[in-house]
């Protein structure tokens, strides 16, 4: 089980790789915050299959996080990364699924253990989930997920794929 916050959920799901995540952790626990962030009935691109996988049950909400529990985070992260924090610290994830640099920094400074996007691609893809990261990489990409060229670059030599 991990747990996630918006960002990376809304990022794969838009480039059709949702799925990965179920095939690889089982169960992803998020909280209410970052349901709302999801918007699963805007239309947006993603929304349908993120809809389906709350609906389905392997994404779940959890109960309310209460505001005094991230009243401290939240004056310099959303609310969302805020009570995806506390929601890691209260169900002792495998990870928290987070990307966010600022949402990072507070969660490593909770002792939670973080991966991002690309930490999870090359899990899937040494787990036999995924032939290659590059393609997936190019899709986040496309739709204007922000990864920065070094990250980009370590990642495809990780994965041993060419690297230009």
């Amino acid at each position: 089980m991990i747990v996630a916050d918006a960002g990376p959920l809304i990022a794969v799901a838009r480039i059709g790789q949702l799925d990965l995540l179920r095939r690889l952790y089982g169960e992803v626990l998020i909280p209410s915050a970052v349901l709302d962030e999801l918007a699963l009935t805007s239309g947006r691109p993603g929304a349908a299959v993120l809809g389906d996988s709350v609906k389905s049950g392997w994404i779940s909400e959890q109960p309310a996080i209460p505001k005094s529990a991230v009243a401290e985070l939240t004056p310099f992260l959303g609310q969302g990364e805020a009570e995806a924090i506390v929601l890691a610290t209260r169900t002792h994830p495998q990870f928290l699924l987070i990307d966010d640099a600022k949402g990072r920094k507070a969660a490593r400074r909770q002792d939670i253990p973080i991966v991002g996007v690309a930490g999870v691609l090359l899990v899937a893809k040494a787990m036999g989930e995924i032939d290659a990261v590059t393609p997936i990489l190019d899709g986040l990409s496309n739709i204007g997920y922000r990864l920065s060229a070094r990250l980009v670059s370590e990642i495809r030599s990780l994965a041993k794929e060419q690297v230009f």
